[in-house]
């Protein structure tokens, strides 16, 4: 009869631990980021139908990086959670804080259990609030690992040199459209060469208190998501008029003048002045080409 191997348990967790790691950080980000009027919601998904954002309950959404089966499956169960909670109470006992509380009991007990594989996801649970005080963003890790999160969270991918970006450049209070601006660029600074993201390749929504409706999610599409970044984009230079004389052709008639009524010798020596070029907007960036779909990898 063989005797199995003995593994610590500390080194079994640790292994764990990694593969789960590993399989997260094949996914591309995804960002909550708190504004004026509520949070945003911003991911990398080329898929326009397998989403990464999704509502939960009145004020409540779901945002998942990872295996697409595996988070889906969370999402699932806490929208029955929640409407059972609701249901059997009153729909105010629904709140953010129980239901990453229940998340955070499963994912956990999946992990600390050796008969399965631990969860390669990551999720965010957000409940807006009546202020910006009231907002609540809680990230839960494939361990059970719970974290009240305020400002902005960042999961998936390259995590830390997105969340850098949002960090300097992130200010309390800001704009819809700053926010959205801000998300993007970020997601682009993931890697050494910096991408613009297109419409087409981002899933984005937001939970808007200002709404009048008791549910207060709501998904951006492409055309306004087109037109708000369009209009937070600087405004590109006014190019010169045809009737202006440009600056080079200025400069050579004065150095023409010069040179004739000097009488020196210096006739040939000229001073050439080069024409300011304005640096290239945003537009002018080169946009990534799409990858190519990948079933197996997590999204």
């Amino acid at each position: 009869m063989s005797v199995p191997f003995y593994v610590s348990p500390e080194q079994l967790m640790r292994d764990r631990a990694d593969f789960a790691r590993k399989g997260i950080a094949k996914g591309r980000s995804a960002i909550a980021l708190q504004y004026a009027d509520g949070i945003l919601f911003v991911a990398e998904n080329r898929s326009p139908a397998l989403h990464k954002v999704a509502e939960i309950y009145d004020r409540m959404a779901f945002a998942a990086v990872g295996r697409y089966n595996e988070f889906e499956n969370l999402r699932i169960a806490g929208v029955r959670l929640a409407d059972m909670r609701g249901y059997s109470y009153d729909r105010r006992d629904v709140t953010g804080r129980a239901l990453a509380n229940a998340y955070a009991q499963t994912l956990g007990a999946i992990f600390s259990s050796g008969g399965e594989k631990p969860l390669e996801v990551e999720i965010l649970v957000a409940e807006v609030g009546a202020a910006v005080g009231d907002d609540q963003i809680y990230r839960l890790t494939y361990d059970g690992s719970i974290a009240d999160v305020q400002g902005y969270a960042v999961m998936g991918g390259q995590a830390d040199q997105v969340a850098d970006y949002i960090g300097e450049h992130y200010s309390e209070g800001i704009s819809l459209a700053g926010a959205l601006r801000l998300a993007v660029d970020a997601l682009g600074h993931d890697g050494t060469e910096i991408r613009q993201l297109t419409p087409d390749q981002l899933e984005v929504a937001v939970l808007d208190r200002t709404r009048s409706q008791v549910r207060k999610f709501k998904r951006i599409s492409e055309e306004t998501l087109e037109r708000i970044l369009s209009e937070s984009r600087p405004a590109p230079d006014e190019p010169k008029s045809a009737d202006e004389p440009s600056t080079d052709d200025t400069n050579a008639g004065a150095d023409s003048d010069t040179g004739s009524g000097s009488g020196s010798g210096s006739g040939d020596a000229s001073v050439t002045t080069e024409s300011s070029v304005a640096p290239p907007g945003d537009d002018d960036a080169p946009i990534a080409p799409p990858e190519d779909p990948d079933t197996d990898r997590p999204l």
